[in-house]
Order: C-alpha cells, then structure tokens, then sequence
C-alpha cells in the first residue's frame, strides 16, 4: 500500500471532512463493485467445495468422504444445494470486504494524521468495518448454510427451529460469523497488504498476474488456518436441529472429534477451496479494478480479497 503523494491529498490543500468521507465512500464503491464481478464468478466455479466443506463442518468426515455422500445422495445438483443464495451472499460479502479494505486506506491515506500507521493497524479497521457487515447478511447465509449441510430437509429443518425460537434463529451464529470475519479477514488483509508494498511490481501482465495470484494464495493459507475453529463452531450452532448456545456447540464438535475436529474440521477442504479463491480473486478484481480505474491518476489502494469471504 502506498503512502505516496498519489494517494494522498495535496499537501497544500487538506481535505475537509466531509471531502474525505466522500472522496472515500467512491472509491470504495468502485472497489466494492471490482471485488463483486470477481466473486460472482467464483460462487459458480467453486460451490460444490464450499458445500462439501460446509458439510464436514457438520458432521466431520473427510472430504473424499463427504463428496461420495454427497453425490450419493443427489448427485451433482446436491453439491450446488443453496445456490441462489450463495449467488446473492457471495458478492454482497465481497462487496462489503473490498469496500471496506478500499475505503478505509483510501480514507486513512488522505489524512496526515493517519497515513504514515502502520500497515497492520489499517488493516485492522478495514476487518472491523467488514465484520460489522457481515452481521446484516446472516439470514441468506443461515438459508444458504442450511441446504447446504441438510440438502432438501435443509429449509424444512430451519423452518422448524424458527417456529421453536422465532427470528433469532436466522441469525445464529452471526457472532460467531463476525468473529471469524475479523479473526480470518484481518490476517489476509495485513498479509496481502504486507507483500503488495514489499514484492517488486512490474509492468509486465503475465508478472502482474503471478504476483497477484502469488498474494491471494499466501493469504488465504494464513487467514484459513487462524479463523477455521470459529467457522466451524458457526456452522454447527447454525445448522443444529434445536437452538443450542455457542458452548454447546462446542461441545457437540468436541465429544465427537476432540480437539482436532474443533480445529481441523473441513480445513484442507478450506485451504483448497480458498486458495483458489484467493487466487481467482486477486487476479480478476486487479485487472477489473484497473480497468475500472485506468483513467484515474491517484494510485489504487492496496487490497484483495479476503479469506474470510466464502462458507
């Protein structure tokens, strides 16, 4: 990320407040929407590992394991449970992560106060502001997650526990969904944002690109094995048959698998499924955000995708 006189205001001329909240607000946008095209593409290619992962979130197999089962019981259509609204939470995420990361450097690096922090503090707020966001889209990840784990039972299963506990109950886990947001997303932001300011750049595309992909892949690795427990608490307490606390949910995961099921649960599955996101991301939101931008003159922000953006 740079802090250079491209991305930073006129030293001779600061930017009033509401100049930069403005100035901030569009450029997110604009990151927001590149990060958007580039995940809706990604939910199609990779759903039938985010099931499967999801699924092992659940129940605790291995992912060889859990896609016979799952084709077992439907075939390639049951790998794909729950695509219409994966198809709408994958770019809303995205979308919030992207403008977050975006808009929050943008902001920090327009204020001589606040643009010489360090990488990691920046970071930092961009994964707060993403978690918040994450919290008003559980509904279409509790539906989502749902079909995902129980198939065709998955909508009549969480219609029966929102007649036992009401509305709350499509938002159960979205504590748990925040925390691993911020946990996974501020390791693949500080991490991506870290090698974006110390690998060489070039101007050669096939070395963008590498570079780019080289990014994701490292970051995705990194976020995935910080925040894997939280994701897996999350799905349990998200898909059990009756209302259970966050403890309990522990439990379940723990008095089946140990310890090792509370950490390890789906996390190959993850690591594959989010490296390539990682690096399908990365590139394709670089080379939409350049051509988004390929007339502006300011510098674009640092930032990518994070890890934390597909269940």
């Amino acid at each position: 990320m740079s802090s250079s006189s491209s991305s930073a205001p006129s030293p001779t001329k600061e930017l009033t407040a509401s100049e930069l909240l403005h100035k901030s607000v569009v450029r997110a946008l604009g990151g927001g929407a590149a990060g958007a095209a580039a995940m809706a593409i990604q939910v199609v290619s990779l759903m039938w590992l985010r099931t499967t992962m999801n699924y092992q979130y659940r129940n605790g197999t291995t992912t060889t394991e859990a896609l016979r089962f799952l084709y077992k019981e439907g075939g390639i259509p049951r790998l794909y449970k729950g695509l219409v609204p994966a198809l709408a939470q994958g770019p809303l995420s995205r979308f919030g992560d992207t403008a977050a990361n975006t808009g929050v450097l943008m902001f920090l690096n327009s204020h001589e106060g606040t643009k010489d922090l360090p990488i990691s503090v920046k970071s930092l707020a961009s994964s707060t502001a993403a978690a918040t966001w994450r919290i008003f889209l559980m509904p279409v990840d509790t539906v989502k997650t749902s079909m995902q784990v129980d198939g065709k039972n998955g909508i009549p299963n969480l219609m029966k526990k929102y007649r036992m506990g009401g509305i709350r109950v499509f938002f159960h886990g979205a504590l748990a969904a925040s925390g691993a947001t911020l946990i996974g997303h501020y390791p693949w932001f500080a991490t991506y944002n870290f090698l974006d300011k110390n690998l060489p750049k070039s101007t050669n595309f096939q070395e963008k690109v590498i570079r780019s992909a080289a990014m994701g892949f490292c970051s995705s690795i990194v976020s995935d094995t910080v925040s894997n427990s939280v994701r897996v608490i999350k799905t349990t307490k998200q898909t059990f048959e009756t209302p259970i606390s966050y403890y309990d949910a522990a439990r379940v995961v723990v008095d089946k698998d140990g310890l090792q099921g509370l950490f390890g649960r789906g996390l190959k599955t993850r690591i594959l499924a989010n490296g390539l996101q990682g690096l399908m991301f990365s590139v394709l939101w670089r080379l939409i955000d350049d051509t988004f931008f390929k007339k502006d003159g300011a510098s674009r922000p640092s930032g990518g995708g994070g890890g934390g953006g597909g269940d």
